[in-house]
């Protein structure tokens, strides 16, 4: 990626240099998730940057931020399921879904109990379909939904496929709702909302939302904004890698490793085809190493015994991960 040098913290410009790995950021309320990923990105004046996956402004929590080679599993991520913390306010709907928009109608709400609220998550569990809202940057004839949604217009849509896997209330309220749940790609929580309200027998909104992981970081801490802007305004990006950077191969760690030999090493990241004895099950998808233990990329062992690059994650200079000045 390129463009002008980026702003340090002193106000000096700095360099733009390769950092290889992925960063869980705890995105703060506000931002946008270009907004924060651009943050963060000047912050380790990163030459390349993407991020798996969006949050929408108000809503905290795991946006995964993928630099240099990590931008290849950028796709990965984006299939992974994810776990959410969500406050839905009953009574009142908003034209966004969300405590961001206008209250557009309003009704009862009913007395609700333990069990009455468990029947309705459970109805919403399991695999289903999900209609997008308008208010999605999902795109048609080449224009984000939200844009046409801005302008009062309003066009059919398609229902997707979508899983709960879990769905609990974590507390009752007289008109709130606590919950958390366990999803797959594409569910949008914002009409999960409005779709417990309806089976309630009122109107809802959601007003709080955090992600609190994404496949495969379940266990993996998320590191702050407040804590890379400390070290980057400590000059610490000289010495060494940001806080919380963790190497490529993490977003593969379901995965069964490889390790090749210096020959076996170098016919892969030069794409030739690999005949290996013993290399597991065909068919698996594969982390291969070096003889270094570096990270060379994902390989594939067919039915006859033969093994195929999938995607390789190094650079140029036949390194992987962290950062380099």
């Amino acid at each position: 990626m390129s463009g002008a040098s980026p702003a340090r913290p002193s106000g000096r410009a700095a360099r733009w240099r390769e950092v290889d790995g992925i960063v869980l950021l705890d995105k703060p309320p506000g931002l946008s998730s270009t907004r924060a990923l651009q943050r963060v990105r000047r912050l380790l004046c990163a030459a390349k940057a993407g991020h798996a996956g969006t949050l929408d402004p108000m809503a905290t929590g795991m946006l995964p931020l993928c630099f240099g080679q990590a931008t290849k599993a950028c796709g990965q991520l984006l299939g992974s399921r994810k776990a959410y913390r969500a406050t839905v306010q009953l009574g009142a709907a908003t034209d966004t879904g969300d405590a961001e928009g206008q209250v557009i109608a309003e009704a009862a709400v009913p007395p609700l109990d333990t069990a009455g609220v468990a029947r309705v998550l459970l109805s919403l569990s399991g695999a289903r379909t999900q209609v997008p809202p308008m208010y999605s940057a999902l795109k048609r004839d080449g224009r984000p939904l939200y844009e046409l949604a801005r302008r009062g217009e309003e066009v059919e849509r398609t229902a997707r496929p979508i899983r709960i896997e879990r769905l609990v209330a974590l507390q009752l309220g007289r008109s709130t709702l606590e919950l958390e749940m366990v999803c797959s790609k594409g569910t949008y929580v914002r009409v999960l909302a409005s779709e417990i309200a309806a089976g309630l027998g009122t109107l809802g909104h959601l007003t709080q939302l955090r992600r609190l992981w994404v496949e495969p970081f379940a266990t993996e801490p998320m590191v702050t904004l407040e804590a890379l802007e400390a070290w980057a305004v400590a000059g610490e990006w000289q010495a060494g890698a940001p806080p919380g950077l963790l190497p490529v191969e993490r977003a593969f760690a379901d995965l069964a490793r490889l390790d090749l030999d210096a020959r076996h090493s170098l016919q892969l990241t030069q794409g030739r085809v690999l005949e290996l004895a013993e290399a597991g099950v065909a068919g698996r998808l594969l982390r291969a190493y070096d003889e270094a233990g570096r990270f060379l990329g994902l390989a594939e062992l067919g039915a006859d015994r033969r093994l195929r690059v999938r995607r390789l994650f190094v650079n140029g200079a036949g390194t992987t991960g962290g950062a380099s000045a």
